[in-house]
């Protein structure tokens, strides 16, 4: 509605006879509103489902993260709720998946891109508000939500919210169709052992606060064991601590005004964390190790010794006598192995414990070898008598694992390297759209006053005397009657005859100084810039405020201008 007249009122340059302000159901009340919008409507839903197929039809390309959480929301709340129904389910996991992964970017495709625009190009309002709309039928489709107390026109696309949520109900199976991580990414309780560099992980205070809230909530469930590793670094940590015990004290006055902001700006801030396990034998003096660390040690050094020394069976390798040759040759390889260690950054370095291992002889290590295998039957890490298999089994799923994350290492490398290069390609791209679009607005606000100055030799000669356009007067009664100016406050129509307004052409182009007076005594300035009353029409603002007490059409404001200054 406010389109339709904002689009009569520029075109024509006379006041619209329909008012602004308008309920929704007084705009529908008019035939042409009636038309505008069934033609909106068919085009919102043949864009929908076109976004809806592209949604639907890329599962493979959902995150797994994303495809895992949106699994356990789904078997924690049916676990939660028994009662709940299926669809009941899958409203909620549609709301997470849809509306809080995947709407942001439907809404601002160019914020996440999903879109890029060269130099000179860039989304319309117009198309904003159309991929608003667009997202607004998405999320209500994929949690299943009519529209209830809108306006009639609204009500009508339930029908069609039903049949979108029926399409991404296929969807949400599908996603919530995926197996466990462990499972995934080929890990087992050992893999830890073969893993060199520590796991790092970004968290922010809050985030971890919250964590350990829930994990002292659900123990009995997580670690049903009294034995479990768990239970004992959850009594080592103790309570829940606060935003301040994590910060320290004297960050936050106790009598500022602003603590509560303060504290809540802390529980945003990222910490890096590495973890390192409680239980890591190399981390302690103690000559006792545990399974896992033991174990480790064990492989590497069988690793070291079938390398130099062939045989059918460990059990032959580890009992035969080693040759002068073998003894050296092994030497050499744990030179060449102390070489490439001493340039490995620090933190990929080896476990001083294995580094220890390499300085023992080849027989050294059989006799180590021995002794840990019955150790770990001990520990029943091994099952007797198939120790030595069991033990060769997991140096083979080892081997196949790093393989697997060499690979996986290799792609994360490809494509971070992309990611790179895609942002040193946008922030030269941003660079040069500022560049382009403060050229462009500097371009289009000169020729705005210099279109028509060269038109004709009278024009010239007019230009060159004046030296700049001059000043449009009028009084506040001739505006009103033009549909430019509504009303100003606290003054009568009568006396509009004695309020006068100069409009000043500014230096730069593109700008005015209004200028009131009443009778004859100036009042009030009022600096006015053409492309905000540009920005202002796009926004659909049919009516603004100048002095703080005259309303303006907006519309029509825009006309005078054009047709006065810029000739249009």
């Amino acid at each position: 509605y406010k389109s339709w007249v904002n689009q009569t009122e520029s075109q024509t340059g006379q006041k619209s006879s329909l008012p602004y302000e308008v309920s929704a159901e007084q705009a529908l009340s008019h035939p042409e509103v009636q038309r505008r919008l069934d033609i909106a409507m068919r085009h919102l839903k043949t864009l929908t489902d076109r976004l809806l197929t592209a949604i639907t039809s890329n599962l493979d390309k959902l995150p797994y993260g994303m495809r895992y959480t949106a699994k356990v929301l789904k078997e924690a709340l049916q676990e939660k709720f028994p009662q709940a129904s299926e669809d009941e389910l899958y409203k909620i996991v549609g709301n997470l998946l849809y509306y809080r992964y995947m709407n942001p970017a439907v809404v601002a495709p160019d914020g996440f891109d999903v879109l890029e625009f060269s130099a000179g190009s860039a989304l319309l309002p117009d198309q904003r508000r159309t991929l608003g709309s667009v997202a607004r039928i998405l999320q209500h489709g994929a949690a299943h939500k009519h529209f209830q107390g809108d306006s009639a026109h609204l009500r009508a696309l339930n029908d069609y919210i039903t049949l979108t949520h029926a399409k991404f109900r296929k969807f949400l199976v599908a996603a919530c169709d995926v197996p466990e991580p462990e499972e995934r990414f080929n890990m087992d309780e050992y893999s830890e052992t073969v893993i060199l560099n520590k796991p790092l992980v970004y968290i922010s205070l809050g985030e971890l606060i919250n964590t350990h809230q829930l994990l002292l909530e659900h123990k009995d469930s997580l670690c049903p064991d009294p034995t479990d590793p768990l239970r004992e670094l959850l009594r080592d940590l103790g309570p829940v601590p606060s935003i301040v015990d994590l910060i320290g004290e004297g960050v936050v006055s106790p009598g500022d005004a602003n603590a509560e902001q303060t504290l809540a700006q802390y529980s945003k801030m990222e910490v890096s964390l590495t973890l390192t396990s409680k239980f890591d034998i190399f981390g302690s003096a103690d000559d006792k190790p545990d399974a896992r660390g033991l174990l480790l040690s064990t492989k590497q050094l069988i690793i070291d010794v079938i390398r130099m020394q062939p045989g059918d069976t460990l059990g032959q390798v580890l009992q035969a006598s080693s040759s002068q040759d073998q003894e050296t040759q092994h030497v050499r390889m744990m030179q060449r192995r102390a070489q490439r260690d001493a340039r490995t950054p620090e933190k990929m370095k080896r476990n001083q414990s294995l580094v220890a291992d390499g300085n023992l002889s080849l027989e050294e290590k059989k006799r180590k070898i021995l002794r840990s295998l019955r150790r770990l039957e001990g520990l029943g890490v091994l099952a007797p008598p198939d120790g030595e298999a069991q033990i060769l089994a997991l140096i083979a799923k080892d081997i196949r694992n790093q393989r697997r994350h060499r690979q996986r290492r290799q792609a994360e490398l490809v494509k971070l390297r992309q990611t790179l290069h895609g942002l040193d390609c946008k922030s030269a791209f941003h660079c040069e759209q500022i560049d382009y679009y403060s050229q462009y607005i500097r371009t289009c606000l000169d020729n705005l006053t210099a279109k028509h100055r060269g038109s004709g030799k009278k024009s010239a000669e007019s230009k060159s005397k004046k030296g700049k356009q001059p000043t449009l007067s009028y009084t506040a009664a001739r505006l009103h009657e033009k549909g430019v100016l509504l009303e100003i406050e606290d003054l009568p129509v009568t006396q509009f005859k004695n309020v006068i307004f100069d409009i000043v052409p500014g230096e730069e182009g593109g700008t005015f100084l209004v200028k009131a007076r009443f009778m004859g005594v100036d009042m009030e300035r009022f600096p006015l810039k053409y492309q905000d009353l540009l920005q202002l029409q796009y926004e659909g603002v049919a009516v603004m405020k100048m002095f703080d007490k005259a309303k303006i059409n907006v519309n029509l404001l825009i006309f005078l201008l054009n047709k006065k200054f810029f000739k249009k």
